[in-house]
């Protein structure tokens, strides 16, 4: 019976290993640490209260928060940390347990407007025909081909054209160019069918960037459906805090002039053919975006904006580049009212404009951090908020009283959540959140060994990444590849690619087939890891991407190797000013703040080891930090408890009888 008398759901029966989830699910596993979970979001569902809840790896967490949240009877919407997971949930997991549950609830998938064919600008830019190369040109025609029989409008179902084809810019719409209730085709619109089932369903499946999108803008239906919502359930929750900067501050991007050059030059040709000096203009404000990026050196780079008014080129390439977006306005007026398309255009050009001045000339800012991010063809000029706790807290105090659940597996520093409430405004609420921190059901001491090399250099040591290599190794030759080597920065792992491919084909002998090396960036994501899975005996080297969100249970993966503990670096204009900001109010930023960052990171990264109750493997930390350092501790008590050593012939040894 609950705190208002409700009769609760008896969880026990459903989790219990002769329960409705076993007889429903092969190979079902009876877990105390899953039923527990399950009932504390249970309370905090009935009690409208907040719950931040770690789950270690293979608790089951996404079946304990799916059922109570079926049981509950009202509205759930679940936010998870990327679009595959949102897929996963909505086609694998959530089915399964409606089904073992026998519940008449309904469901829907929402995801933000760019995942949506549009079939007012795909037809738009099929018959405009400019395409960079033949491919874009062929997917489009694919693209085009899919839009008629797909019942979503949904591109991961159009598996026949890349992820990242250039066809996919001209077949959906974004928030700039979207018409509305304005577009010709508003009844073929995918988007405002998604948002209708969303409307309709009981249980809807968001993603972060999703949330944070709709909740400030307003804009993909989120406005509307948070008022009806009872439960709000934030999957892969350690993503937030820096997901909400995203969303919280202000960004405007040199990618979207050059989208709205596009958009324009082709809403021209279709609605303004006669006006050829607007045609040209665009061309001229491609330029001009073109021109501001070579403000900057060719490699990628993050700014500090004080950093960046220093530099000689920066501010007259922007002053001329806002003037150009200026001159661009002027004449996108004259023919405005022609189409609904350019009259959109001509509101895209203001409110960009209106944005890269306020960045110009913020006025009262504070709170804010501003800073820019250079790519390699394009400039983003941010503004991030110093903190997101009071942002945060105020989304969670506003509406009706509901449940807010977070949950992951690494929020905590050891058991303590303090961080992670502190982080995102829950510390001090009333009444007082919610906490649970279940360890994982593995037997971590049977199944994985830890390993920290001796006579490691310190990590600002020119020799450090040659040493690294040397540690890993014969790691990976007594495990026959099987490898992960995760870096923290992108430079140390082209490096370290480098060395292990000279190190491999040095030590392999004539009889033996050379390793597969792979490398991050040589495909997507999803790519890498089908080949790292069917080759079997992969070495990948790959840096932040591959920290977290990548599963590989089995034998395919033996050996996690992370080359230095995951700070954030110094240089990093967001990092700078929030520990400036702590140091000026009194606070350890170390402690608070970069310590906590990096244990999260760590458990993420060692997290990629053991996927399953059948899996076993050894994970090396080279960085010496982790044993010589008094904070140390810190991160390896908050790993999962395997046995340590410091020897490389037990490390050797240990993968020598494994499986293979």
């Amino acid at each position: 019976m609950s705190d208002s008398g409700q009769q609760l759901p008896d969880l026990s029966r459903i989790f219990a290993a002769d329960g409705s989830l076993a007889a429903a699910v092969p190979g079902f596993r009876a877990r105390g640490q899953q039923l527990e979970m399950a009932q504390a979001i249970l309370e905090a569902i009935v009690g409208h209260r907040v719950l931040v809840a770690e789950a270690g790896t293979g608790t089951g967490k996404t079946f304990a928060y799916l059922a109570p949240a079926l049981l509950s009877g009202g509205k759930t919407i679940i936010s998870t940390g990327t679009r595959t997971l949102q897929d996963q949930l909505f086609t694998r997991d959530l089915p399964t347990v409606r089904d073992a549950l026998k519940l008449p609830v309904t469901t829907a998938l929402l995801k933000g407007r760019v995942n949506y064919v549009c079939p007012y600008h795909l037809e738009r830019n099929r018959r405009d025909g400019r395409f960079l190369t033949a491919q874009d040109a062929a997917d489009l025609r694919a693209i085009a081909r899919f839009a008629p029989v797909t019942p979503s409008g949904d591109r991961s179902a159009c598996t026949n054209v890349r992820e990242d084809s250039g066809a996919w810019l001209a077949a959906t719409s974004t928030r700039e160019n979207c018409l509305g209730q304005d577009c010709p085709d508003v009844k073929k619109c995918f988007v405002l069918q998604a948002r209708r089932a969303a409307m309709e369903a009981d249980v809807v499946i968001v993603n972060h960037h999703l949330f944070f999108a709709d909740v400030m803008l307003k804009d993909e239906g989120m406005g509307e459906l948070l008022p009806g919502c009872n439960t709000i359930i934030f999957d892969e929750a350690h993503q937030l805090p820096e997901t909400a900067s995203l969303f919280f501050g202000e960004s405007v991007s040199t990618s979207q002039v050059l989208e709205l050059a596009r958009d324009t030059r082709s809403e021209t040709i279709a609605a303004a053919r006669d006006c050829v000096a607007l045609i040209d203009e665009t061309r001229a404000l491609e330029k001009a975006t073109r021109d501001f990026r070579l403000a900057f050196d060719l490699e990628p780079v993050k700014l500090s904006a004080a950093q960046a008014m220093r530099r000689e080129d920066f501010a007259p390439q922007l002053a001329a580049f806002v003037g150009v977006l200026a001159r661009f306005d002027v004449l996108l007026e004259t023919q405005a009212e022609r189409s609904e398309g350019l009259a959109n255009c001509l509101h895209r050009t203001r409110e960009l404009a209106a944005r890269f001045e306020h960045w110009r000339n913020p006025g009262d800012a504070d709170g804010m951090i501003r800073w820019v991010e250079v790519f390699t063809h394009i400039v983003t000029l941010n503004a991030t908020p110093l903190d997101v706790a009071s942002l945060f807290r105020r989304q969670l105090n506003s509406g009706p009283p509901r449940a807010w659940v977070f949950t992951s597996a690494t929020l905590a520093i050891g058991t303590d959540l303090g961080h992670y409430c502190r982080e995102i405004g829950v510390t001090g609420l009333e009444p007082s959140p919610l906490t649970g921190v279940w360890g994982s059901p593995f037997d971590y001491g049977e199944q994985a060994l830890l390993y920290a090399p001796t006579g490691m250099p310190n990590p600002n040591s020119p020799l450090y990444t040659e040493a690294v290599v040397e540690a890993a190794l014969p790691l990976i030759r007594a495990a026959r590849g099987r490898a992960f080597v995760l870096c923290t920065s992108l430079k140390a792992m082209r490096r370290i690619h480098e060395l292990l491919a000279e190190g491999l084909q040095q030590n392999g002998s004539q009889d033996e087939e050379p390793l597969p090396l792979l490398l991050q960036g040589e495909g997507s994501r999803t790519e890498l890891l089908e080949r790292f899975r069917r080759l079997g005996n992969a070495v990948l080297v790959a840096s932040q991407s591959f920290w977290e969100g990548v599963d590989v249970p089995g034998d395919a993966l033996s050996v996690v190797i992370i080359d230095k503990l995951p700070f954030a670096p110094p240089d990093d204009p967001v990092f700078a000013a929030r520990v400036e900001h702590m140091e000026k109010q009194g606070i350890n930023p170390f402690l608070y703040h970069q310590l906590p960052r990096a244990v999260i990171s760590m458990k993420q990264g060692a997290g990629r080891l053991i996927r399953s109750e059948y899996d076993h493997g050894l994970l090396c930390v080279c960085d010496p930090r982790m044993v010589n350092k008094s904070y140390g501790k810190a991160v390896w008590r908050s790993l999962p408890p395997m046995r340590r050593t410091r020897e490389e012939s037990v490390a050797v040894a240990f993968l020598g009888q494994l499986p293979h």
